[in-house]
C-alpha cells in the first residue's frame, strides 16, 4: 500500500520581474494505492499547477505545505528522484524529444526505475505489447519521442509509459484532452488494466466529466481557485455535469491569489 499525501500545499510562480504570485492556496488531499481521485474545475483554477509542482517543475516555488510518498519528503527529491520514488506524471501537452527514440527513451527509464536493464529477451515482447494494446504501431518505437505525433499517438505513448514503468502514483494531468471518441476510450482503458494490474493510486485532473464515464472515480474533488472546495464521490462528477462550476467561482473569495493553468 502506498499513499502519497499532501498537505496544506502552497505554491506561487516567480514573475519576470522576480515577484512571487500565489497559485496553490492550501491543497490537502491523501491519494492511497487502488484509488482514482478525479480533480475538476475551470480554467484557471490550478490544477496543472498542483500536478507539476508534485513532480518538481521549476516554474513553481513551494511556499508551504508538504508532500510525502510513502512517508519520505518529496519536496526534498529532484525530479528523477521523484520518478524512482514511484511518481509518475502524463503531462497535458507531451514534449518531442529529438534524437531518442521510444524504444530507446523507454529502456533507459525503466533502467533508471528498477536499477537494472530489463532483459532484452523479454523487453521487445513487452514493449511490442503494450503498444498493441494501447492501439500503437509498434514501428512507432524507433521513432523519436513524440515527433512528429498527434495529439491521440502521444497520449497513448503516454500510457504506453504508465505500463510499463509501474509507478505506485500515477498523477494524469488532462489525459483526455485532444483526444477524439475512439482514442479516449482506448486511453482510459489502458489506464484501468494499469491499475487492474498494479493496484496504481491515480490523481486523474480534467475539466470534463466524459473521461470518468471510462475511468470510474473513487472520490471526486472541486478546486477552484487554487483549494479544493468540495469532495464527494462519483456522483459529484454528475452534479457538475448538470450544473458546471459557476457557483463555486462566484462563491469562493481568493483575495492575493492569481489563477493558473
Amino acid at each position: 500500500m502506498s499513499v502519497l499525501e499532501i498537505r496544506d500545499l502552497q505554491v506561487s510562480v516567480k514573475l519576470p520581474e522576480g515577484e512571487l504570485k500565489p497559485i496553490l492556496a492550501g491543497v490537502t488531499l491523501t491519494v492511497r494505492s487502488g484509488e482514482t481521485h478525479a480533480i475538476m474545475g475551470p480554467n484557471g483554477s490550478g490544477k496543472s499547477t498542483l500536478a507539476y509542482s508534485i513532480a518538481g517543475h521549476p516554474k513553481y516555488e513551494i511556499t508551504g505545505g508538504t508532500v510525502t510518498l510513502d512517508g519520505q519528503d518529496v519536496l526534498a527529491m529532484t525530479v528523477d528522484e521523484r520518478a524512482r520514488a514511484g511518481l509518475f506524471l502524463a503531462m497535458q501537452y507531451p514534449v518531442e524529444v529529438p534524437g531518442v527514440s521510444v524504444a530507446n527513451f523507454l529502456r533507459t527509464a525503466k533502467t533508471a526505475i528498477d536499477g537494472e536493464a530489463p532483459k532484452l529477451r523479454t523487453w521487445g515482447a513487452d514493449l511490442k505489447g503494450a503498444m498493441e494494446r494501447l492501439g500503437m504501431d509498434p514501428a512507432f518505437a524507433q521513432r523519436n519521442v513524440n515527433e512528429g505525433f498527434s495529439g491521440g499517438e502521444k497520449k497513448r505513448h503516454e500510457i504506453v509509459q504508465l505500463e510499463l514503468l509501474k509507478p505506485k502514483i500515477a498523477i494524469l494531468d488532462e489525459t483526455d484532452s485532444g483526444l477524439d471518441v475512439d482514442a479516449l476510450r482506448v486511453v482510459s482503458e489502458g489506464v484501468n488494466r494499469v491499475k487492474e494490474t498494479t493496484g496504481i493510486g491515480t490523481l486523474l485532473i480534467t475539466h470534463y466529466t466524459r473521461i470518468l464515464r471510462y475511468i470510474k472515480p473513487d472520490f471526486v474533488h472541486v478546486f477552484v481557485a487554487g483549494k479544493i472546495v468540495e469532495e464527494g464521490g462519483p456522483e459529484l462528477a454528475e452534479k457538475l455535469e448538470a450544473e458546471g462550476y459557476e457557483h463555486y467561482v462566484a462563491d469562493v473569495q481568493q483575495p492575493g491569489v492569481a489563477t493558473a493553468a
